[in-house]
Order: C-alpha cells, then sequence, then structure tokens
C-alpha cells in the first residue's frame, strides 16, 4: 500500500476534520494515510519548499506555491462575524509603532495585519507563546488564533477583531478566509482526484458524526481545550461550510489574494478557480 503523509496543525478544528481517517471510518483503496502535527506557520513554510504532497497551509500563502500546488475545496476555515483577535492588556493604549506578536509572516491575519497597521512593529512567534508574550509584555499586543481566541487570560482585552479589518478591506460581507489544503501539482491527477475525494468525505463523516468524533478526541488528550469549548470552537472553524467550498467561499478567496494584490505581497492576481483539481478529468476519463 501507498502511504500518504498528511500535513495538519495542532489546533482542534484540523484535528477533527483529518480523524475520522485515523480511527479507520474513512480509507482510500491501497492508500495507509498518516499524519504530522506542525504550527501553521511552519506547515507554510513547509509548503513553500514542497516538503510535503498534501499540507494545511493560510489562504494567504496560496499565490505564492501556486505553481507548485492546487488548492482543495475541502477542509477549509473561514470566519463569519469572527477569526484572529488583536489583544493587549487591559488599559493600555498602543501607539503607532507599537510591538506587535503575530503567528508567522505568510499567515493571512498576518497580511491583513500589516495592511491595516503598516506602522506596528511586527515579531513572529509560535501561536502558542504569543498569549504569554503580551501578559509578559515583551509585545505591546498580539494576534491570537486557533483555540486561543476563546481562552485568552482575563487580564487581556481585544483592541480589534480581524473580522473587523477584513469588512473594511473587502468592503463586502464575504466569510474571512484563514486556512485550507494544498496538494502537489506532479501527483497524478487521477490520484489527486481521490485524495480530495476521500478527505471531503472524512470532513463529512466528521461533521455527521461529530459528537462521537469530539468524545474520542478528548477522551486521548488529542485537543488542548475541554469539551464545551470544543464544541464551540468546531462550530466556528470546522461546521458544514468547511466540507467543500461554496460560491461564496470562492468570492471571498478572490477577493483576499486581490487585496493583497493591491497591496504587494503578490506579483500577479490570482483567481481561485484556475487553481483547483480539475475533477471533471474523472468523468471524461470514465466515459
Amino acid at each position: 500500500m501507498k502511504k500518504t503523509l498528511i500535513a495538519h496543525s495542532p489546533d482542534a478544528d484540523d484535528i477533527f476534520m483529518y480523524y475520522a481517517i485515523k480511527f479507520g471510518w474513512v480509507d482510500m483503496k491501497d492508500t495507509q494515510f498518516d499524519n504530522i502535527a506542525k504550527d501553521i506557520q511552519t506547515l507554510n513554510e513547509d509548503a513553500l519548499n514542497g516538503v510535503y504532497d498534501i499540507v494545511a497551509i493560510s489562504f494567504a500563502l496560496y499565490p505564492h506555491i501556486k505553481d507548485e500546488y492546487a488548492l482543495l475545496r475541502t477542509a477549509v476555515s473561514f470566519g463569519e462575524g469572527y477569526g484572529p483577535k488583536v489583544i493587549k492588556k487591559k488599559g493600555t493604549t498602543l501607539k503607532k509603532n507599537f510591538k506587535v506578536a503575530l503567528s508567522g509572516e505568510h499567515t493571512t491575519n498576518a497580511m491583513l495585519f500589516r495592511i491595516k497597521f503598516p506602522h506596528a512593529r511586527v515579531t513572529y512567534m509560535n501561536f502558542l507563546e504569543i498569549e504569554q508574550a503580551v501578559l509578559d509584555g515583551q509585545v505591546d499586543a498580539g494576534v491570537l488564533i486557533h483555540e486561543s481566541i476563546l481562552t485568552y487570560n482575563n487580564e487581556l482585552e481585544v483592541e480589534i477583531e480581524m473580522w473587523d479589518i477584513w469588512k473594511e478591506l473587502a468592503g463586502d460581507e464575504l466569510p474571512l478566509p484563514l486556512g485550507g489544503m494544498a496538494i502537489r501539482r506532479s501527483l497524478p491527477l487521477n490520484k489527486a482526484i481521490e485524495y480530495e475525494a476521500t478527505l471531503t468525505k472524512a470532513v463529512q463523516v466528521a461533521r455527521d458524526h461529530k459528537d462521537r468524533l469530539s468524545k474520542m478526541l478528548l477522551e486521548r488528550d488529542l485537543v488542548r481545550i475541554d469539551a464545551p469549548t470544543l464544541d464551540k470552537y468546531l462550530e466556528l472553524y470546522a461546521n458544514d461550510d468547511s466540507i467543500t467550498l461554496s460560491d461564496i467561499q470562492y468570492k471571498a478567496i478572490n477577493k483576499l489574494f486581490e487585496i493583497g494584490y493591491k497591496n504587494g505581497f503578490y506579483d500577479v492576481e490570482v483567481k481561485i478557480e484556475n487553481y483547483l483539481i480539475p475533477t471533471e478529468y474523472k468523468e471524461l476519463r470514465n466515459s
């Protein structure tokens, strides 16, 4: 059997969307899946270096890897009225050139933040270290992602929501594109189609059996949060809209790429519909 490694982040939504495969509820003929969990910026860098065949990425990274990777239609995370948060110590006022900790140069939140706050002094660190860095005074503010948006210390307060920055930049009521999955273009096309179908089924099965799967993840200490927080978090980032990209999600991703291009983050403006796996190939091949 061919062994296929899937690289994803250690946050609860990625774990949830993959583990229907890990627990054997979903499989693929002649393929044995394994997984590795790394923080999102490390995964972005791995994608830039072509380390994995299938890898979770920040949507903002994708135009930089479009020639080597196609974007999968499944296992996507968007924000709608919520998302990463810019936090600071309660009662403090941020100066124009405040020092801020971000979770990685190529994350979606980093791009939007840098556009909104061009004078801020940016430092990058692992997302798990950001909250403490603000509490310790190493930085004036930090952008919290993943589960920390629900669990941050009560000595901190929100300066601005990334959702509000997104609305201001996008100028439309579009969901905020945060993360998805990319697959190497050099893989045989029929195999890539199978991978996408299998991963889509895994997310669908996870959603169909959310309570059972969540209980198993908690019992095995595979997530960092308690049951009520996990339930709330999954409804934010691993919900029914994570199963397969919708028309409005395509529009939102294209708007993100347009914003990045206009602000000098990309050399060309990318339309995501041109960089998906052509699933019609399978129908033509079998016709």
